[in-house]
């Protein structure tokens, strides 16, 4: 049975993984296979996910990912998510990832998307999750700069499919 609950804060979400990427996670370039970036998002984000809902989460769509820049053989992916939207048992999450030069400190942004992952219960039927709150400032300009990207390109991909068909 699903139940009304309390707001979580944005900042509850919140979630940093690291990975060092090493010869058998890449391709014959020496960079990252993006299957293996792609699965370091989707782990950081359901994290993220139950971290906010407090229950299990399970994957239930990637919108478009952009792979910006590579990430090469030795270095450090830093793969940071936080839940910014919910609907009634869903939680929308947006990943970024970046990449670390551990002999320069070197930065660089290399993967972006949103996620959404559906809150399950006990018995694995989906349930109800709360409501995303902003605490801060920061928090309230990061849920709405994910809105507004994620508003962006989903308009960009109906523009994209009307030109198509």
């Amino acid at each position: 049975m699903d139940e009304t609950r309390e707001p979580v804060p944005l900042s509850e979400s919140q979630t940093e993984m690291t990975e060092m990427l090493l010869p058998d996670s890449t391709n014959d370039l020496g960079r990252a296979l993006g299957g293996v970036v792609l699965h370091w998002m989707d782990i950081c984000g359901a994290i993220s996910a139950m971290r906010f809902a407090n229950r299990q989460c399970v994957t239930a769509s990637m919108d478009h990912v952009d792979f910006i820049a590579p990430i090469d053989l030795g270095e450090i992916a830093v793969i940071k998510a936080y839940a910014f939207n919910t609907g009634r048992t869903s939680v929308d999450v947006k990943v970024d990832v970046h990449s670390e030069d551990p002999r320069t400190g070197e930065k660089q942004e290399t993967t972006t998307s949103f996620l959404t992952f559906v809150a399950i219960d006990s018995d694995g039927n989906p349930t109800t999750v709360p409501d995303v709150v902003c605490e801060t400032d920061a928090e309230t300009q990061l849920r709405q700069e994910a809105v507004e990207k994620r508003q962006a390109e989903l308009e960009s991909i109906i523009e994209r499919m009307r030109e198509e068909y």
